[in-house]
């Protein structure tokens, strides 16, 4: 039997209102240090695959400080808004490299996409979101509800647009209880597989899509992973795949309805220099459309990382073929792209040995290669 989901608590809008405190404002010292070590790193000249936790020197207040941060993504909230980083006193390229050495000091980055780049730049590039192969990150296209593929999402806003463009987050845990009260048929639905599409940026030995729940648990840890837009790419793309039943139609329609209901998801205007970070197995995130600057340097422009948490909770089973592993603590996530080289999977070892994390990501990419992995299962 189903029953609702009581840890960590489902939060509406009024909640979200009401209490701030899932935003953390950086004190001057906080921001003295992640100056300094900006300044150690750049001064360092090693590239980013080159780089490990100790290139971008913070004292251990302060990593102590982010450390439990991150680690209230796992058990409150679902995210967290740090504000207040000088963003306009840098380059392009300098918020990059700031951004690297933050996302180091707190776990493993993930790749995330077809050319396995480790950070995305979030900025309309002219891409097509409702299209076969469509991601929503180079668009400025309305998003909508979705998990991204890794433990946590990270943004650095640089700049904002003209207008639009407000991020919205939603508790999937409260929008699973609230369809479980009405619709408790919809929901078992929802824990059963569903074909995604890996929007035609898997590696060489993966599958070009995989099976996956929508909602599963593991050892008491509530898990929800939707991504309606690979979902609908997946039909569209392969016609070896089996078509969405009504029943299974009428389960996502009723998922996406109640993530986007006015009194439970909530919206946030960012300011150059936040740093969002949610949850992406308690929290889901979408975005309104958005008008630019005419001018490419006033555009919006927002930095992307993905990561793989040394505090990530228990998968279940069903979630392999998306995660590569399930287990807790484990580097695990991303889309792998066509260029993990032996450089890139060093790196990330290295990284996940800094962080005390399990490396396995890669076990199964011989079962691939040799047939024994069926297309859509784990």
């Amino acid at each position: 039997m189903i029953e609702a989901i009581t840890q960590p608590r489902g939060w509406n809008r009024t909640d979200l209102e009401q209490d701030s405190s899932w935003i953390y404002r950086l004190t001057s010292d906080d921001i003295a240090q992640l100056r300094g070590a900006l300044s150690h790193a750049l001064a360092s000249g090693r590239s980013k695959m080159e780089m490990s936790r100790d290139d971008f020197p913070i004292n251990e207040a302060l990593r102590r400080k982010l450390k439990d941060l991150i680690a209230s993504t796992q058990t409150e909230h679902g995210f967290k808004l740090m504000r207040g980083f000088p963003v306009g006193d840098y380059s392009e390229e300098e918020l990059r490299i700031f951004y690297w050495g933050l996302g180091l000091q707190l776990g493993v980055p993930r790749p995330q996409g077809k050319a396995s780049a480790f950070m995305s730049d979030v900025r309309d590039a002219g891409g097509t979101y409702r299209a076969k192969t469509g991601r929503g990150y180079n668009t400025s296209s309305r998003l909508d509800f979705h998990a991204d593929g890794s433990d946590m999402v990270g943004l650095l806003v640089v700049r904002v647009a003209k207008s639009g463009g407000e991020s919205m987050i939603s508790s999937s845990i409260r929008a699973h209880n609230e369809m479980l009260a009405m619709r408790p048929d919809l929901v078992h639905v929802l824990y059963q597989p569903f074909v995604f599409s890996r929007q035609g940026e898997h590696a060489p030995e993966e599958p070009p899509y995989y099976e996956a729940p929508i909602f599963g648990m593991q050892d008491g840890h509530f898990v929800c992973r939707h991504i309606r837009n690979h979902i609908n790419s997946a039909q569209l793309s392969f016609p070896e795949v089996p078509r969405l039943t009504p029943l299974q139609i009428e389960a996502l329609d009723m998922l996406d309805a109640t993530l986007a209901r006015p009194d439970l998801c909530f919206s946030m205007n960012f300011e150059p220099g936040d740093l969002q970070f949610i949850n992406n197995h308690i929290v889901l995130h979408a975005r309104t459309e958005y008008e630019d600057e005419q001018e490419p340097e006033r555009k919006r422009f927002l930095l992307r990382l993905w990561l793989a948490l040394p505090e990530g909770q228990p998968l279940p089973e069903g979630l392999r073929a998306a995660y590569k592993d399930v287990a807790p603590k484990s580097v695990r996530g991303g889309f792998r792209g066509v260029n993990v080289t032996p450089e890139v999977q060093a790196f990330e070892q290295r990284i996940a040995s800094e962080h005390g994390m399990r490396f396995d990501i890669y076990r199964d990419r011989q079962r691939y290669a040799e047939g024994s992995i069926h297309q859509t299962s784990a």
